[in-house]
């Protein structure tokens, strides 16, 4: 039996607020990649009358930005009559344990949007594979600008260093309000498990390396060792985010300081604060470290903040004493490498066809590198 949660109230204004207009192309969308595509005609019979709109013809497209989770705009309608929902589910493929996990990203977006206004408002989640071979959920959709590799040309390209700024500490920023969010104000407050959290994350990313690799890395095993062996003592718990970066949010189009949306939620839960910040500075790259292929922000562009000022920031936005990031940053970079490697398995097993994974592989074994060269710094 399929389990459909829905909430009983529905702001349709959300579906109808747009950046940019009607006919006019969006950047985040592409056509459906082929071996990605879901049936049409099921997902609209599934979804009509369950949402205000859903009686319309129904087009999907697909954001193309991301390598895990698929995420594709659902369009009812044409003109400026059109409703427009987003759709998440998993990868293709075997997935990790505890990880997209559409039923724990529903719970988080059904709720989270009271308390913190930049979460999307999830409406439906869905459980029976049949409609599109995965579970899936369906929330609004929240515009803005995503600034992914390079800043955008209504942004300066790069050059306004201003903007620049704005971009590096409105990520900090929103993450330190992230952190202040009452959990019990935002129906939260069972998410998780807060206690030993930073101990079973070490465990948790350690084992996921080694079902993923496809051969053996001696440094992988090095740094895992000495994750556990120097673990600090975790401050209390707050709500987190799990993937923290500039990609994964949208700024408004006429302030890049300003945030209007932040996206992928499957992986929240309650624990360290500091393994947020350490994600988030694993892709902040400084002069003479190669980025890898993980979506890197722009932080060499000219105003951006440098990695050690986004920490002392994010200290001082926060209230908390940020002087062992270090080791939160070689972990957050550690967990990088996994990920990677996690996309790269299922293009080599041929579980995804999509090409930008080839190169992903290489990419792991970069960050390890370099999650032992910052390691090597901070001892």
């Amino acid at each position: 039996m399929s389990r459909v949660h829905q909430l009983a109230e529905c702001a349709t204004s959300c579906t109808r607020r747009r950046w940019y207009s009607p006919g006019v192309p969006d950047p985040e969308l592409i056509d459906v990649r082929p071996d990605e595509r879901i049936d049409t005609d099921r997902l609209a019979a599934w979804l009509r009358g369950r949402l205000p709109g859903t009686d319309r013809p129904l087009t999907i497209r697909q954001f193309g930005r991301g390598k895990a989770n698929l995420t594709y705009l659902l369009r009812f309608g044409d003109g400026d009559d059109t409703v427009e929902y987003v759709l998440r589910r998993p990868p293709l493929g075997p997935v990790a344990p505890g990880s997209h996990d559409m039923a724990r990203e529903y719970r988080v977006l059904s709720t989270l949007w009271k308390a913190f206004p930049y979460a999307a408002r999830a409406y439906l989640f869905c459980d029976d594979e049949d409609v599109i071979g995965a579970p899936f959920f369906v929330m609004e959709r929240k515009h803005g600008v995503v600034v992914q590799q390079v800043v955008p040309p209504e942004f300066g390209g790069g050059e306004d260093p201003v903007a620049n700024r704005k971009l590096s500490e409105v990520v900090v920023d929103t993450l330190a309000e992230f952190h202040a969010v009452d959990p019990a104000e935002a129906g939260l407050d069972d998410l998780g498990r807060p206690d030993g959290f930073l101990e079973r994350q070490v465990r948790g990313w350690t084992e996921r390396w080694h079902r993923a690799k496809h051969e053996d890395n001696p440094l992988a095993d090095d740094l895992a060792e000495w994750l556990a062996q120097t673990m600090p003592a975790s401050p209390p718990a707050t709500l987190l985010h799990n993937d923290w970066r500039l990609d994964n949010m949208a700024v408004d189009p006429r302030d890049p300081g300003r945030c209007v949306a932040v996206y992928d939620w499957d992986m929240a839960t309650r624990g360290d604060p500091f393994a947020d910040l350490g994600t988030v500075m694993a892709v902040w790259y400084g002069p003479g470290e190669m980025a890898s292929e993980l979506n890197p922000m722009p932080t060499l562009a000219p105003g951006f903040m440098s990695r050690v000022e986004a920490i002392e920031r994010y200290g001082q936005k926060s209230g908390r004493d940020v002087s062992g990031a270090g080791w939160y940053v070689v972990f957050g970079t550690f967990k990088m490498a996994v990920v990677l490697q996690q996309i790269y398995i299922r293009w080599l097993r041929g579980q995804t066809q999509d090409e930008r994974f080839a190169v992903l592989g290489d990419g792991a074994k970069h960050l390890l590198e370099l999650a032992a060269q910052r390691r090597a710094d901070e001892t």
